[in-house]
This record gives C-alpha cells, sequence and structure tokens, in this order.
C-alpha cells in the first residue's frame, strides 16, 4: 500500500480527478456554509425586529400606570406577542420553535428574548440539521425634565357627584391627581426632574403670597363709598309688634302632603330647589280692627325715629297652607283656625334723619395688603377688547405672561383685592336700579356690596412650579375647596405666568442645563361653561363699573369676552414652548376649548374613571416611547 500510494505520488498523470473530488467536499461545506448563514442572519434579522415590535407594543400598552406592577399584565402580553406574531410569521423563512418571552424589568423597561431554529439546506450533510437563532430586545418610556402646570376649577359646581361615580368632582379629582404624579415618578429615570404647578381658579386666582412688593401697587381706588357729610329724610317702615291671645282655637303646623322638590338649575356655587305645586284651596280668612287710641313713642335707637302706635285687634278663621322645602323634598302643612282672636301693636316707624353717601372710587393705602386681605388680586392695565387678532399687550397687560412689572409703573404692577370695600352703583338688594360709571353722591340708598359674595370667591392659593413629595401633594390638595364662578380668562393668565421662562420666574423655570430637555405641559381642567355674574367683584373690578375687561355698550356679552380672552392667553402660553391640554369634567369641550388645546389634545370625562384616562394619557405623552437595547 505505503509502494502504491508513493509511485501515485510520483505519477502526475491521471490523478487530477482524484484532486478535485478531495477538494470538493471543503468546497461544498464552503458555500453550503455561505447559503445557510444567510438564511440565518436574514431570519435574525427579521426576528429582531419582531422582537423590538413586541416590546414596544407591551410598554406603550403599559403606559405609565406600571409603578405598582411586578410583571407584565395579560393585555399588555398579549399585545406585545401579537405585533411579534405579525412581524415575524410561526414558520418564516423555515424556522422552527419560534419562541417570544417578556419580563417587565426594575425600572420598569421591557425586556424581551426571541429565538427560531433556522433548517440548514446544505450542512445537513455535514451533521448541522439546524443553527439556533436569539436575539434580545427592551423598550422603554422615558422623559425628560417635565414642568406640569394644573389650572383648576374650583368653583361651586365641583362639589356635584357624576353620575356613576361616589365621589364629588372634587375628590375624584384630588385622587386623579395623585394618581397622575405617581405615575409619572414610576417611570422617571434617576435625576429627572418633574415639578408642578397648580393655579386653582374660579372668579379670581390667589397669587398675592407669591407676588414681590414691587410687583404691587402701593395706592388704589376701589369702586366704594363714604359719608357725605350730611343727612337726609330717610323713608319710614311699618311692622307689628306684641301679639297677644285673647280667645278662639287654633292647631299647630299638620303635616298635609309632602312632594319632590324641582331642581333650579344655573343655581351657582350649590344645587337649590324650589317648591312649585300649587297649594290646596284655603277656607283662611283674616280681618284685623283697630282696639284703642293711636298713641306716640320717641325711639333713638337704631335709628333715631317716632313711633306712632295703633293698638289692633284680629280674627282668624278657616284653614290655612304653606309649604317649604326640607333638603329635596316640599312638605305641605294646614292650621285650622276657629274664631281665633288676638291683640297686637301696628308700629309706624317715622326715621327722623338718616345717613346719605357718597358712590364712587375711593383711593386708599394698600401697602399693607400681605396683611389685610386673602391673597387674590385685579389685574393690570388693560382694556375693552372686541378684536383679538392684533391685541397691543403695552396696553393689555393682563394678557401679557412674560413682562415682569416696573416698580412704581402702576399699568404693570397687579392690585391687591379688597372686597370689604366695594359697592355696586347703583344696584339694590332688590335688584332694582342700573350700574354706573359715574359717582352717585348724596344718596340715601343703600348698594349692594357684593365684594364677599359667593360669586366673588378668592379661591386657594397658587403654587408655583416646583418638584412636590407624595405628603406634600397630600396637604396641598387638602386646601382646595369648591366655592365661586367660572371665569376661564384668569386662569389659563395665571397658569401660563407662573411656567413662563421669560416671565416672573424667568430664572426657576429653564432647563437644568442646556444639554437637558425640558417638556412643558398645561393641564387646563374644567367642569363647566363660562358663567360670569356682571355684579361680582372679581379680578377686573366689577365689570360693568370698571370696565377694564368689559363694558355693558360692548358688541360682545360679557361670556364671550371671557372666552375670548381665555383664547388669546391659551395662545400666548403655547407660543412659550409649552403643550396645552383640555379636560372637561362632567361637561361638555366648547369650540374656544378645542381651539386652544388642538386635535388630540382635549377630552370629555364623564366620570372619574374616564379622567383617569384622560391623565394617563397626558402623562405617556410626555414620555419617549424607544428601544433601548
Amino acid at each position: 500500500m505505503r509502494g502504491f500510494l508513493t509511485r501515485l505520488a510520483k505519477d502526475s498523470s491521471g490523478n487530477t480527478l482524484a484532486l478535485i473530488a478531495a477538494a470538493l467536499l471543503p468546497l461544498l461545506a464552503m458555500a453550503g456554509s455561505g447559503v445557510d448563514m444567510s438564511r440565518a442572519y436574514l431570519a435574525e434579522s427579521r426576528l429582531q425586529q419582531a422582537c423590538d415590535a413586541g416590546t414596544l407594543a407591551a410598554r406603550k400598552a403599559l403606559g405609565t400606570k406600571i409603578s405598582t406592577l411586578t410583571d407584565i399584565p395579560v393585555d399588555a402580553g398579549k399585545r406585545g406577542q401579537q405585533f411579534f406574531n405579525v412581524n415575524f410569521q410561526n414558520g418564516a423563512y423555515g424556522t422552527e420553535n419560534r419562541t417570544f418571552n417578556m419580563v417587565l424589568e426594575s425600572d420598569y423597561s421591557v425586556s424581551g428574548t426571541a429565538t427560531v431554529n433556522v433548517p440548514t439546506s446544505v450542512m445537513t450533510v455535514f451533521g448541522f440539521q439546524t443553527i439556533p437563532v436569539q436575539v434580545e430586545c427592551q423598550a422603554r418610556l422615558s422623559f425628560s425634565d417635565v414642568d406640569v402646570m394644573m389650572v383648576l376649577d374650583v368653583t361651586g359646581s365641583m362639589r356635584i357627584t357624576n353620575t356613576g361615580d361616589t365621589l364629588p368632582r372634587i375628590d375624584s379629582l384630588k385622587q386623579v391627581i395623585k394618581n397622575f404624579h405617581g405615575q409619572m415618578a414610576g417611570n422617571a429615570a434617576p435625576g429627572t426632574r418633574i415639578r408642578y404647578g397648580f393655579v386653582p381658579y374660579s372668579t379670581n386666582v390667589n397669587v398675592g403670597h407669591l407676588l414681590k412688593d414691587e410687583w404691587v401697587v402701593d395706592n388704589w381706588a376701589y369702586q366704594s363709598r363714604e359719608d357725605a357729610g350730611k343727612t337726609t329724610v330717610a323713608k319710614g317702615r311699618t311692622y307689628t309688634r306684641n301679639w297677644a291671645y285673647v280667645s278662639g282655637s287654633r292647631t299647630d303646623w299638620i303635616v298635609d302632603s309632602r312632594y319632590e322638590a324641582t331642581e333650579v338649575p344655573g343655581s351657582g356655587d350649590e344645587e337649590e330647589y324650589s317648591c312649585d305645586q300649587a297649594l290646596p284651596a284655603s277656607t283662611y280668612s283674616w280681618s284685623s280692627s283697630d282696639d284703642g287710641k293711636e298713641r306716640t313713642e320717641v325711639q333713638t335707637e337704631p335709628i333715631k325715629a317716632v313711633l306712632k302706635i295703633q293698638p289692633k285687634r284680629s280674627l282668624e278663621n278657616g284653614t290655612a297652607y304653606r309649604v317649604y322645602l326640607d333638603d329635596e323634598e316640599c312638605i305641605v302643612e294646614r292650621r285650622e283656625n276657629t274664631d281665633y282672636v288676638q291683640t297686637f301693636e301696628e308700629v309706624n316707624e317715622v326715621p327722623s334723619f338718616n345717613t346719605a353717601w357718597n358712590y364712587l372710587p375711593i383711593s386708599r393705602d394698600v401697602t399693607n395688603w400681605r396683611a389685610e386681605t386673602a391673597g387674590c388680586i385685579e389685574e393690570r392695565k388693560s382694556t375693552v377688547l372686541t378684536d383679538f387678532s392684533s391685541v397691543d399687550l403695552a396696553t393689555n397687560m393682563d394678557l401679557d405672561i412674560n413682562t415682569v412689572p416696573t416698580a412704581g409703573n402702576t399699568d404693570t404692577q397687579w392690585r391687591p383685592r379688597y372686597p370689604d370695600a366695594i359697592y355696586v352703583r347703583s344696584m339694590t338688594g332688590e335688584g332694582v336700579g342700573s350700574f354706573s360709571t359715574a359717582p352717585v353722591l348724596k344718596s340715601d340708598q343703600e348698594f349692594i356690596a357684593t365684594g364677599n359674595w359667593w360669586m366673588s370667591a378668592c379661591p386657594p392659593q397658587a403654587r408655583k412650579m416646583a418638584p412636590i413629595t407624595d405628603a406634600e401633594l397630600d396637604t396641598y390638595l387638602a386646601t382646595l375647596t369648591p366655592y365661586g364662578a367660572t371665569y376661564h380668562d384668569i386662569g389659563m393668565i395665571w397658569g401660563g405666568r407662573l411656567m413662563s421662562q421669560k416671565g416672573l420666574f424667568a430664572a426657576e423655570n429653564q432647563p437644568v442645563s442646556a444639554s437637558r430637555s425640558l417638556s412643558r405641559h398645561l393641564i387646563f381642567l374644567t367642569d363647566g361653561q363660562t358663567e360670569p355674574y356682571d355684579i361680582a367683584y372679581g379680578a377686573y373690578g366689577v365689570d360693568p363699573i370698571d370696565e377694564r375687561r368689559w363694558s355693558t355698550s360692548s358688541s360682545m356679552s360679557l361670556t364671550e369676552t371671557i372666552e375670548q380672552r381665555f383664547l388669546f392667553a391659551c395662545n400666548e402660553v403655547k407660543k412659550n414652548s409649552t403643550t396645552v391640554w383640555v379636560v372637561a369634567f362632567g361637561t361638555s369641550v366648547n369650540q374656544k376649548m378645542k381651539d386652544c388645546a388642538g386635535e388630540g389634545r382635549y377630552f370629555e370625562a364623564a366620570n372619574s374613571t374616564q379622567l383617569n384616562d384622560a391623565f394617563n394619557t397626558i402623562a405617556k405623552s410626555t414620555g419617549d416611547l424607544r428601544i433601548s437595547r
């Protein structure tokens, strides 16, 4: 055998074919591995894409509601599996034994591992039946630094409980805000700065504690009154007193019937009801006659007057009915009278004199406003506008959310709210009279003092942008109590002011550094449409008297004026690289609100579940969903 091989080696004739045959095996292995590895590489590439798609879909389905989770919920897992299956179908490229598994990591990213076996075509000759392929992927919802300003309607209607809910709107809102805060914190990477600001609003906003002294005027004139320095004859009054039983009988008031009261819509800060059904037919009669001679007395208090006193005797017979409201129920009562006789005195009070008043703007020193007021304000310089296409911010400083006041320039400064000083001329408590921009002098009439009426309410304090802990948030939300009327413009204006990176707190509202992005969001929540009252004392004084925002002669209503100013302020906020979201809770979104937020950024929430969903959508939008591995 050795000799044969030696001769074969020395003999070069006829051995070429054998050499070629011997070389075919390694060549075949090389070519086969190339073909099979190409298939494996293609499968791996598609498998990686499918893995990425699956984890992205699962992480997106989780959103921000994961701060208490330890594993991927079934619905999110199914969503991720669906996207994986669509991108890499079972048996694709001839593969076998496809697997895809996902886990929720401690940082709330979703990690995935996908595997398949790629059958070989050529390499099977060499004993390699399959090529195992494995890929890994990870999806993360990450956040840049975030500023979130919440402008919250805290008017009286927030006491109402929506259909299907168990808590009043204000309490449902507080819980949703807590959830939102927890969701944002649960998704924040270490070192991420998340800050919150709050502007509760109704007729006004409470921002005085945030203002520097030089941002507020030292003197201001209020629609008030002063003693005219002389007196005038006043109107008298007639009343009865000293009733005494003589004879006859009369029963107590006895319940005759009950029925459900009628709810009165548009009642402001609380629900009101009325009893509208007619009373049963009455047989009651009453008559009186003089019972002696008239006499006179001199009265010194509460006003000086002469009292003319006429003794009287009354007679009552028959059945009388009355109705009164008990919560939401009307109770009808009756009383029987049989020759029921009483004596009494009819008193005619003739006042000697009464105080006369000058009703006019009265200037006062307000340098001690921090101690004397609750913190609400009157807005700085403004004018009555009907065209909002080209607003001059120099003469409408109320709509300027960026300019810092100049000390001594009252046009640029805010004015403290002094509700006790306000009188609405020339309106009386009986609703008689008309609005007068001119002073009313030496009048003996009592015009209404609406500064402390419910529709002139001063809401809870606002809070400028700052990080907030769970405990701090609980403490702050506990201060939110519903009261007052709905004025959307002042809420939007101050929400924009407190988060502006160019205005009052510019230094505080800048990004941490030039290399770190800052995402700004303003969430405007309301449970009602604009609901102004012309007699209210608010951020623009008494509107029909001060005429800083609206006039009775304006071509626009007060409601239209407020909504236009709201929309203009909203657009000013958006100019500051801020995304505005509008949430209507238990009400509908009107066109101005839609125009403010823009498509996809307004929500209508009929109950607390839908409100939570809306805030969850907003939370998702503040983050960046991406593949991290």
